[in-house]
Order: structure tokens, then sequence, then C-alpha cells
């Protein structure tokens, strides 16, 4: 016979006073830069999230230990656009380490550069033993399992390639209007998260570090007229169901020589500096759906600041009643530093805080 449980007496958790560590039992992170975009990787000092896949680790770690995100991603320990990886006990069995992803806002779904950098610690921390010339990886993310392979030579990690989720085209060529009643075409693809892709020539604005400002905003009214306009759906989980960010590119989409540049905007308008894995992806998607670019055809993408990945169509596949792609996306990433972390009573402002 089922019963129901006694709440009378369990502690409520908005009245639970959030535990930080101290400086005897401090957070440990190793931190490193995938085309200049960062990821803190946190080794150790966090608590343990139970759950039984890993969406369910994700719904704890928002619902129960958000504050630890401010504490590691906001000032005076991060800045607006820092990135995070926790590392979780995996639920796929074939997964090598899974990770959650965190950000300003919250917890994504997918991050190539997360798992550019990623490959390279798992092999140079001891996680996967090294083989060479490649060492396989496979990192459970919650779009999915995510399989990188890299590259070792004389015991040295050096580049990493990754195979996506199957990623698709939602929807092609739909047509907005932005509240100064200029009107714009977008698609939005999947590349283990969701994006609006569209060509910033629209707007006549070119995809520089100088006109960053300018396209950042510009992404976030994209987002919010595309997020109040659209119902998106995954065939997986209604949890990977929800608009992460825009991306402006410079409208190369058609396959050749030259690199395509974009830039992409994400989670509370968070300006990635690398061009994206997970987006990289979902424009390779959008791409062959629209007889773009070939399998096996390989192309350079750009950042807004210059760094650059390389990307192809592997192989083509479906996922619920999409049509979809496994994308592979190549790149580098590097170390920058190591750092324990700690709260000192008192300090109200070193609990987290942004000003932009």
């Amino acid at each position: 016979m089922a019963t129901t449980p006694d709440t009378r007496n369990a502690p409520d958790d908005s009245q639970i006073t959030p535990a930080y560590p101290d400086q005897s039992t401090p957070i440990e992170v190793i931190d490193m830069h995938t085309g200049g975009e960062p990821l803190r990787i946190i080794t150790s000092g966090y608590p343990a999230i139970p759950g039984d896949d890993i969406l369910a680790k994700r719904r704890y770690a928002r619902d129960h230990l958000d504050h630890l995100r401010r504490f590691l991603m906001f000032e005076p320990r991060g800045h607006y656009d820092m990135y995070g990886a926790i590392l979780v006990e995996p639920s796929l069995p074939e997964a090598d380490l899974a990770v959650l992803f965190i950000h300003n806002e919250g917890y994504s779904t997918m991050c190539g550069h997360a798992i550019l950098a990623l490959g390279r610690y798992a092999i140079d921390y001891g996680l996967v033993k090294a083989v060479e010339p490649v060492t396989q990886v496979n990192i459970e993310c919650p779009c999915g399992l995510v399989r990188a392979e890299v590259d070792v030579t004389n015991g040295k990690t050096g580049k990493v390639r990754f195979s996506s989720v199957p990623s698709f085209m939602f929807a092609a060529d739909l047509e907005f209007c932005l509240s100064d009643g200029r009107v714009f075409k977008t698609d939005i693809g999947y590349g283990g998260a969701f994006y609006a892709i569209l060509d910033a020539g629209q707007f006549d604005i070119a995809i520089t570090p100088e006109n960053v400002s300018r396209l950042t905003a510009l992404s976030e009214e994209i987002y919010q007229v595309v997020n109040d306009s659209i119902m998106l759906s995954h065939p997986d989980h209604d949890d990977l169901a929800f608009l992460y960010g825009a991306i402006l590119t410079d409208g190369r989409d058609a396959f050749g020589s030259d690199p395509t540049r974009n830039i992409c905007v994400f989670a509370k308008n968070q300006v990635d500096r690398s061009p994206t894995g997970s987006g990289v992806s979902a424009r390779l998607a959008i791409q062959h759906a629209k007889g773009l670019i070939k399998r096996g055809q390989t192309r350079q993408f750009e950042s807004v600041i210059g760094s650059g990945f390389e990307g192809s169509v592997e192989d083509v596949t479906t996922c619920g009643p999409h049509a979809a792609i496994i994308a592979s996306v190549r790149g580098q990433a590097h170390y920058s530093g190591k750092a324990s972390f700690w709260y000192e009573d008192g300090d109200d402002v070193g609990r987290g805080f942004i000003v932009r």
C-alpha cells in the first residue's frame, strides 16, 4: 500500500541558510579556455549531487545548490561571462565522466567548448588512460552522450574532436518583426541546445569585436521575439526544449574554403568567445538540411574574436521526426591556472554579484 510521507517536520529549503565552502574545505578548480572562452572545472569540494540520471542531477543542482553556481561564476571569483563544469557521477554505462554546465543564468544542456577542454583534462588528470595517437573520452552531458577523441603525442594531449548528439534544423526561414519595425528571417537549429540562427547582414552589421555591444543588444531582442513566439519541443525530453540563445552569422552558409564567422549570445546575454561547439553543430545541421554542405566536407568556423573550430557532417541520422546529422567539431583548449575558493563569514558581497 502506498503511503504519503509525513513532511510536517521536513526542513523548508527556503529557510535553510546555504552552505558555503570554508578555508579548511575549499572548492578546488582548474581553469581552461577554448578559443578564448573560459571553462572553470570544479575538481573537488562541491557537494554530492543526487539523481537517477543527468537531467535529474541538473534539476537538483538548480533547485538546491544554485548559490554555489553564483559563488563560482559571479564576481569577485568570476565575471559576467564565466563558464563552468561540475563533474558528477555518470549514469550511462559507456560514459567515462559526466558533467553539468553552469553559466551566468543557470545550467545549459550542451557545451562544445567545454567538451574540447574536458577531453584533455580527463586524460591529463587520470580519469581516462592515455592511448596514442588518439584517446577516446565519452562524456555524458544533459543532452546525451558525446564522444570525444583526443590527440596524444609522446604523452601530451593536443587537439580534441567530438561527435555531437543528433543535431537538426527545427524550423527554417521564420519571419519576425522587432519592436522598431525591422523585419528579419531566422532558422532554429539544435546542436545539443536550441538557437535562433540568422545572418547579421539583415541588419547591416559585421561580426567584429568593435560591434560586440551592438550585436549583443540585437541578439537579446531577437531572442526575446523568437522565444515569445515559438514553442520548442525535443523528442528525448522536455528539459531540452528551450531556446538557449541567438547566433548571428556573416551569412556564409554555403560550403567554401573561406571561414564563416559568427557570434553566439546565450543565457543572460553572455557572449561566447569561441565559435560555440553546440552552435557549430546546429549551423551544420541547418546547412546540411538546406543542401549547402555535404557529408564529409569540412568548414572553418570563426568566433567574433577570430578563434576557430573545424566542423563537418560526420554522419546522417534522425532524431524523432527530424532529419538529423552527427556533427564533428575539432578545436584546441588550453590550461590557464588553478585556484581554491572559500567563503569568509560576514562577506555578503563575496557570495557573488554581477554589475552588468
